[in-house]
């Protein structure tokens, strides 16, 4: 399992590294062609990695209720971050997946339930869900690169 938190972890290193240096206006940008922005990719890679793994697991998410129901999917941009928000919920993409870990070995993750995924996977364990996680990780990391290139 090691390798999965390592990967997860990796992947927020990249998204980090592609958002620096990129203004408040380039990260709200909706380029002609997309539906979504940097920013909202950004949270949207939090608040899903909070519903897979701990609401379907029957805990508590780590995010406040307005960040759910603000960028999970089927949510488009609807607002726009202030510099201080924005922050935060960087902070929250690269804490999390440490918190993520440090759960999973105090065994936290007892239960879980079977969620079929807009791509047709199939999540039976909060295995399945952390595997499939970094998939959908990568997939965002792809937009959020070629966002980049459009703002």
């Amino acid at each position: 399992m090691n390798i999965q938190f390592e990967a997860l972890k990796k992947s927020r290193e990249l998204v980090l590294k592609f958002i620096d240096g990129l203004t408040l206006e380039q990260l709200h940008t909706i380029p002609e062609g997309f539906n979504n922005n940097i920013a909202w990719n950004v949270a949207h890679l939090v608040v899903t990695q909070q519903l897979l793994h701990y609401k379907l697991s029957g805990l508590q998410c780590l995010v406040s209720d307005e960040l759910v129901d603000g960028y999970r999917k089927g949510t488009k941009p609807a607002e726009t971050f202030s510099e201080e928000e924005f922050e935060e919920v960087k902070e929250l993409l690269i804490g999390l997946p440490d918190t993520l870990k440090e759960d999973y070995e105090a065994g936290i993750f007892k239960e879980y339930t079977e969620y079929e995924t807009s791509t047709g996977f199939v999540l039976r364990s909060f295995e399945h869900a952390i595997a499939f996680n970094n998939l959908h990780e990568g997939i965002h990391l792809g937009v959020i690169m070629a966002l980049r290139k459009l703002v």
